[in-house]
This record gives C-alpha cells, structure tokens and sequence, in this order.
C-alpha cells in the first residue's frame, strides 16, 4: 500500500502540492476550533496555510510521511488533510493519526473515516508498537473520534503549550 495514494469508501487521500494552498486557507475561515492546533493565529491566514501546506511537502521530504489532501470520490473536491505524523512526546517518537477538515465539511463523519483509514494504513505499514492522536482536552469532538477509531485514553500531559490527552491503540488492540 502506497502512503500518498489511498482510498476509503468516500474519500481519495493524496499528496499537497503549493496549489493546495488557496483551498486551505478557507480552513482559517470561520474556524472555532483554531485554539486546539496550538498555533500562532495572530499570522495572516493565507500565511498560517502556506506554511502548513509547505511543512507537509518537507515532512514527505524528510519523514515519508505527513498530511495528505483529502478529496471527496464522488466530485474531487477538497475538503480537508489528514494523515500520519511523526511526533517527540515524552522523549519518544511516536505517530499521530492526525486530521483537520473545512468547517463545511464538519459534521459528517469524515474526520471517523480519515482516522480509520490512517489507523489502518499506520498498524500494518508503520514500525511501531501504537498510534496515537494527541488532543487538547476540550476538544469533545475530536475525543469521540478517537474512540470510534478504537483509541483508548493513555495519558494527559502538556504540548505545545496545550494540556492534552493523549489516545492510542496497538496491534494487540484489535
């Protein structure tokens, strides 16, 4: 299975390219949900998306891995990344199954879809013993998703800058 070409039963992940870009800030748009990516908002949004579009394209560089564009099967469209990241937490390295949608497209399971197929993709394809997703504590959405994806609550601790709860899942969890 090839990282940066996947499909789930609604979506196609694929690689970012810089022309991603436009489509992302709409991401910064209207968005309640900033506080939780422990990012400095104060920045332009058109910066904010250029410099996460442009740390994905280096993450595949140096890590083969990262956000990937997440599009819609039925029409192309664009509604969102996720993907698998390389996290330091505690002293280790560990991969995050991470997602961020459009606010549109809240609401209608994709984020459960996204972590699904990443959580899939990271217990067959990844050399570790667990997957986790760090999330911020009040982030009551993101937690459900984490226990739909069958993630149980590990630990809290603090990163960047946020207190977050950290869920995880392992082969044997299965």
């Amino acid at each position: 299975m090839n990282y940066f070409d996947q499909e789930s039963k609604r979506l196609r992940f694929r690689k970012l390219t810089s022309d991603d870009i436009p489509s992302w800030i709409e991401f910064f748009k209207n968005n309640d949900r900033l506080h939780f990516l422990g990012m400095d908002l104060s920045k332009d949004k058109a910066v904010l998306a250029k410099e996460w579009v442009m740390m994905q394209l280096e993450r595949y560089q140096t890590q083969g891995l990262g956000h990937l564009a997440v599009e819609l099967k039925t029409s192309g469209a664009f509604i969102g990344m996720g993907g698998i990241l390389p996290r330091v937490l505690e002293g280790k390295t560990e991969y995050e199954v991470a997602y961020s949608l459009l606010p549109k497209f809240w609401g209608k399971g994709y984020g459960t879809e996204i972590a699904i197929q990443m959580k899939a993709f990271g217990l067959k394809q990844i050399n570790s013993d667990r997957l986790i997703s760090i999330i911020e504590v009040n982030n009551v959405d993101s937690i459900k998703v984490a226990k739909k994806n069958g993630m149980k609550a590990l630990f809290e601790t603090e990163y960047l800058g946020m207190e977050v709860v950290v869920y995880g899942v392992t082969n044997e969890g299965l």
